[in-house]
């Protein structure tokens, strides 16, 4: 049984769900609309007032959370955490009141998990298909076929700021709903031709403000009751005649969807007129299922994330034998230390994949370079903060330690650090075969053991430990060679 919470602009939202062998079945959802988009000041701060709120919110999801057994949960964070200032203070509250990490995921990872949930979702394989959410803060398109993503892109604009930019004080008239429009569709002009271009079958709308305004058309007979630009312009022109927000009455619609309702459907008139889209079909599925999908995959080693590692190296035509070696022996080290727990065991094992990914910009300071590419790379099926931790890891696989700076800290991060340096460096020194016969061990100091004859049959084994004491000791940490007979 998973669990995957989105910490949305408009709402925070929860699904749990069981994987029956065929589908997975959500079996408990929660939404809470505090609007955490619109709790962000003119300098792009959250508001003490909205972060209040919002640690209350997700202490209400941990009760609900903590009535199941679960095997995996996943908290994600789309627009308004990737853009607010002070974020990364947020967190650590946000995260003892939920009692789960919570990953900020960049605007591509959104589109991909919004893409999964939706293809999981449909029972044709081989149809190419337009997805398009709308959220509180960004929009995302995608064009794929199958399980497979063609093209995805995340837009920088969404409910709140439409809503709130153009329909001031809550009034609708016909000039703001014609600026609002004409303001999205810049958004989305440069990108219309790539869309365009591409064949699809079908065009899904997945988000709740795609599903509320469906419901807003059918329910209140406007238009042909589709999702068309004739019913669009219906439900527009319905809307201009309640003239503010607050008056908005319509069936099966509730009050806190009004804003939300208003600022969607000028986005999705923007869409469906840049890209000719004649009509689109809402459906019950998106960001959360692709979650619980992306859980229920790495759970059976499907990992999406191994996929876009793989990818990258043959992008960059990294030398897969060296870095499958250098993989696979801070991966043996890493254990060997006995960390804390399990949180840098994959993201070492990928690190050490892609530690020579750098070499493709230069070889002088090529581990600069791969800490750059990894951190800024658009890398499916991870978070910011596992790239960065990734880029962490890369950049201090060589080369002085004072750099890596608070991550020192973590304890786990020293150990994880420590085999990937030291498997680089019997990657360089042409150490092959197994590593039965080293000892390793790290409290006080660090302490290393190996055969003495390794110091003969490789000669640079003995320069390269020289320099990596050192680097330790301007850390403050000893570091002792041992050799066994």
């Amino acid at each position: 049984m998973f669990a995957a919470v989105d910490l949305g602009s408009n709402s925070f939202r929860l699904h749990v769900g069981h994987y029956d062998g065929d589908a997975i079945r959500v079996i408990k959802s929660a939404r809470d609309p505090i609007r955490l988009g619109a709790g962000l000041d003119r300098d792009g701060m959250l508001t003490p007032q909205a972060m209040r709120v919002a640690t209350e919110s997700l202490a209400r999801f941990a009760a609900v959370l903590g009535a199941y057994e679960l095997d995996a949960v996943r908290v994600v964070a789309t627009n308004t955490l990737r853009i607010a200032r002070n974020a990364a203070a947020f967190l650590p509250e946000a995260e003892r009141a939920i009692g789960y990490p919570i990953e900020i995921i960049s605007g591509e990872e959104e589109g991909r998990l919004i893409y999964l949930g939706v293809a999981c979702s449909l029972a044709n394989p081989g149809e190419r298909r337009l997805v398009l959410d709308i959220g509180g803060g960004s929009t995302e398109l995608i064009v794929g076929k199958g399980l497979d993503i063609l093209t995805v892109e995340s837009f920088s604009t969404g409910t709140v700021p439409q809503s709130d930019g153009f329909f001031i004080d809550g009034r609708i008239d016909a000039a703001s709903f014609d600026a609002a429009i004409m303001s999205a569709r810049g958004y989305f002009e440069d990108a219309a031709p790539l869309y365009k271009a591409q064949v699809w079958d079908s065009a899904y709308g997945s988000s709740g403000t795609l599903r509320s305004i469906s419901e807003a058309i059918t329910r209140n007979n406007l238009g042909d009751g589709t999702l068309t630009l004739a019913s669009l312009d219906a439900l527009k022109a319905r809307l201009i005649r309640f003239g503010s927000i607050g008056a908005i009455q319509l069936a099966g619609m509730k009050p806190d969807r009004a804003p939300v309702l208003v600022g969607g459907l000028a986005i999705l008139i923007a869409v469906m007129q840049e890209l000719d889209v004649a009509a689109m079909q809402p459906i019950e599925a998106g960001l959360r299922m692709g979650v619980l999908w992306d859980l229920q995959l790495r759970a059976t080693r499907r990992d999406r994330r191994e996929q876009s590692v793989r990818a990258f190296l043959q992008r960059f035509q990294a030398d897969e034998n060296r870095a499958g070696r250098t993989a696979d022996i801070a991966s043996t080290l890493y254990a060997r230390l006995k960390p804390g727990g399990d949180a840098y065991t994959r993201l070492l094992y990928w690190s050490g994949l892609l530690h020579e990914a750098g070499m493709a910009v230069s070889h002088s300071g090529y581990h600069k370079h791969g800490a750059y590419m990894i951190e800024n790379a658009d890398l499916s099926g991870f978070n910011n903060r596992d790239q960065r931790t990734m880029s962490q890891l890369i950049l201090g696989q060589k080369g002085n330690l004072r750099k890596l700076d608070v991550m020192l800290s973590d304890p786990d991060f020293v150990r994880a650090v420590l085999a990937l340096r030291l498997a680089v460096i019997f990657m360089h020194a042409r150490i092959e075969g197994s590593l039965q016969q080293v000892g390793l061990r790290i409290r006080n100091r660090i302490e290393l053991e190996f055969p003495r004859d390794w110091l003969r049959t490789h000669p640079t084994l003995a320069f390269w430990l020289d320099k990596e004491r050192a680097y330790w000791k301007e850390v403050g940490t000893d570091f002792q060679v041992r050799h066994t007979a």
